[in-house]
């Protein structure tokens, strides 16, 4: 399995656990207690991927560019939690300040 593919998994993963039960237990329809309930699902996207890959000198490609993998593990997290987040903004009415 490629790396690269491992780490989409896992943050799909952990984006599947924090937005259909995390957010709606801990932040409901606050948009405060939303973005703190969030970083929780990134570092812990970050520290799944560290203890993988921590000085493994493994390169991710970005398509453009080649990465470690705290860089690849950040940016496909927020990539794909885009789509999450706006659903879950609508469905609980949340509109930004």
């Amino acid at each position: 399995m490629p790396v690269e593919l491992l780490v989409i998994i896992i943050n799909l993963a952990i984006l599947l656990v924090a937005y259909l039960f995390v957010h709606p237990l801990t932040a409901g329809a606050n948009i405060n207690l939303l973005l703190l309930s969030d970083t929780g699902a990134s570092v812990t996207s970050l520290l799944v991927c560290g203890s993988l890959f921590w000085g493994s000198g493994v390169e991710f490609n970005l398509i453009f560019f080649t990465a470690n993998w705290f860089w690849f593990a950040m940016l496909s997290f927020f990539i794909m939690e885009l789509p999450f987040i706006r659903w879950y903004m609508t469905k609980h009415n949340i509109e930004l300040p």
